[in-house]
């Protein structure tokens, strides 16, 4: 039965809200926002829509559902995690889960110059977001050269008792020793702050000023100080040849199509210093429109982060969808936040230099994509594999001397590291150190689900071991009924040098060495070493975890407070553990029998 556009849409309010169009198997074609919902839904149902992908998906309509909301930015916030939710066919998909880095200042006598990266709050000053790790520490690294403030951990800054290495190379003050006044310390703290908000200008005016000051009091050294700062300035300044002298803070969003890649690219300006930018390639992009996409950028991005003053698009969405992101976008931020076009010698040029990086990034892109297809080639080829391989799982065990074994299982697809696939797994009910039993234990809780017809089987499985390791997880297949599962194991060669690694093969075949130049061997090391990564970070959080919590915690029937008696009656674990049921009788809160109960449970 065909959907009846013109029945609905009589039915339409014209508040806010978003949709979602549905296929006749209720799968979730498409979700959208509206600052008015008839009318943009009726937009669907012209006889000229804005594109055949849209044509082609209007075909398939069986059914809309909507959500009225109060405003424009509810809209936006619930259109973005539906779309992150559902991942609709038809939806322009931004995977934009990392969070952006800052630059902080705490408070107290001499604040903290550091690197931040998390959501921002009142306990500190914070300044961004930046692009990158990169840009956040190129401008620490100037920060202190200009300003010498403390970057050390105040657990380090309270114990010093000579200056580090950084006074002596002349990128601190040394506050921890009271080589430099509070007052004095608290002024560069404010030159900085001015000099991230991009007040170049006034920073320069009062370093002028103290040098003249200080040249009245016949304080030449200290005069010295300040100029060499100022030439310091102007020398930053001459660098960022695209800076505004506006010390304003503006996104530059430009997106192009090129070489079949739909590139959509985030130049950020804070403080009017251009810091770089950051490329992405959306999911579901298809045929679609590169304006399609910066719409789609719009409401994602700038749904889970702030917004800048400003926001420069090339090529600007239509004019209904540019005024609906721009009202959302200004409710959102509780200011206005034009959405426009490129102004001015400066804004173009940011704009040319962001399509550059597009372009640069495409052909990045697809330079790693040729050599990831040769890697894969290669590797099918020295396996003598029937199919192409499109996914590779590998495992790797961690522990230290048996405590905390953790198991890693990672995962390779579509030439890339595929992390929401990453899976760890916690070994229990093994001997400690039993790398054998532990990878059969990863191995059997992984593919379980895959054994039962749940989730998709991998092309090729990677065991991080030797023909020991390699015999336990086969085994384990087995036992699945999966044996038909390619596997081969990677053992560490002599000196466990990268380069000798051999193949171990679970069906009795000799080892394989490939040389060390092979592009099946980089595949193999390159997805081997990201197991080992995963696998040490989960057995590192696991083992202070374990360190951190005392057995006290796990006492039955013992709670915070009963646990915070006996921890004032005694003083901490060992003196509960010396004590015997009589005496643990004795603390307020606990019966005769709970005392006996904890005195088994401890010995």
């Amino acid at each position: 039965m065909s959907f009846d556009a013109k029945a609905f849409l009589a039915t339409l309010t014209e508040l806010p809200g978003v949709y979602r169009m549905l296929d006749a198997g209720a799968a979730v074609l498409y979700v959208g926002k509206a600052k008015n919902l008839k009318k943009r839904v009726s937009s669907y149902f012209r006889e000229n829509v804005s594109s055949p992908r849209i044509a082609h998906m209007v075909r398939q309509i069986a059914t809309i559902e909507t959500t009225p909301t109060r405003t424009e930015a509810e809209a936006l916030l619930l259109e973005n995690n539906l779309i992150k939710s559902l991942a609709p066919r038809y939806n322009i998909l931004f995977r934009d889960d990392k969070s952006y880095p800052y630059i902080v200042l705490t408070k107290g006598a001499f604040p903290r110059l550091a690197f931040y990266r998390g959501n921002p709050d009142r306990k500190a000053d914070y300044f961004g977001p930046y692009p990158s790790s990169w840009a956040v520490r190129d401008s620490i690294h100037l920060i202190q050269k200009m300003f010498h403030l403390r970057t050390c951990e105040d657990s380090v800054f309270s114990n010093r008792s000579r200056p580090c290495l950084l006074y002596q190379i002349k990128r601190c003050s040394g506050p921890c020793i009271g080589l430099i006044k509070p007052e004095d310390y608290a002024t560069d703290v404010q030159l900085a702050s001015m000099f991230l908000l991009g007040k170049q200008q006034e920073v320069a005016r009062r370093l002028n000023e103290a040098m003249d000051a200080a040249s009245h009091r016949l304080a030449f050294e200290q005069a010295a100080v300040y100029r060499d700062l100022i030439q310091s300035l102007h020398q930053i300044q001459e660098k960022q040849f695209v800076s505004s002298s506006k010390g304003e803070d503006v996104d530059i969003l430009v997106a192009i199509n090129e070489a079949g890649q739909l590139c959509v690219n985030l130049a950020m300006v804070r403080g009017g210093r251009h810091l770089g930018d950051r490329p992405f390639f959306p999911a579901n992009a298809g045929d679609a429109q590169v304006a399609d996409a910066c719409a789609a950028f719009i409401s994602q991005h700038y749904a889970v982060h702030p917004a800048p003053s400003r926001v420069l698009v090339s090529p600007l969405p239509a004019e209904d969808e540019t005024g609906d992101a721009a009202a959302a976008l200004a409710e959102l931020a509780g200011r206005a936040v034009p959405l426009q076009e490129a102004r001015g010698l400066t804004q173009k040029t940011w704009v040319e230099m962001a399509m550059q990086n597009a372009r640069l990034a495409i052909v990045a892109r697809n330079q790693a994509t040729a050599q990831q297809e040769k890697r894969l080639a290669a590797l099918q080829d020295v396996l003598e594999l029937p199919e192409p391989i499109a996914r590779i799982e590998c495992f790797d065990i961690s522990h230290t001397m048996g405590e905390a074994t953790v198991a890693s299982c990672v995962v390779y697809q579509e030439n890339r590291m595929k992390n929401a696939d990453y899976r760890r797994f916690n070994i229990r009910d093994i001997q400690p150190g039993d790398d054998y039993a532990a990878m059969r234990q990863a191995v059997s809780r992984r593919y379980d689900g895959i054994a039962a017809g749940e989730g998709a089987a991998p092309d090729l499985i990677l065991i991080d071991g030797g023909k020991g390791q390699v015999g336990c997880a086969f085994s384990a297949l087995a036992d699945l009924g999966l044996a038909h599962l390619p596997m081969i194991g990677v053992a560490k060669g002599e000196g466990r040098k990268p380069g000798l690694e051999s193949l171990v093969f679970p069906d009795g075949r000799e080892p394989l060495q490939l040389p060390a130049e092979h592009p099946a061997l980089h595949l193999i090391q390159e997805i081997r070493d990201e197991a080992h990564r995963f696998a040490i970070t989960g057995h590192r959080a696991q083992r202070a975890k374990a360190r951190k919590t005392s057995r006290l915690d796990s006492l039955p029937g013992v709670g915070p407070a009963r646990r915070k008696a006996l921890v004032a009656r005694f003083g901490g674990l060992p003196g509960v553990l010396a004590a015997n049921a009589e005496q643990l009788a004795e603390v307020p809160g606990i019966s005769r029998e709970m005392a006996e109960k904890i005195y088994s449970a401890l010995h």
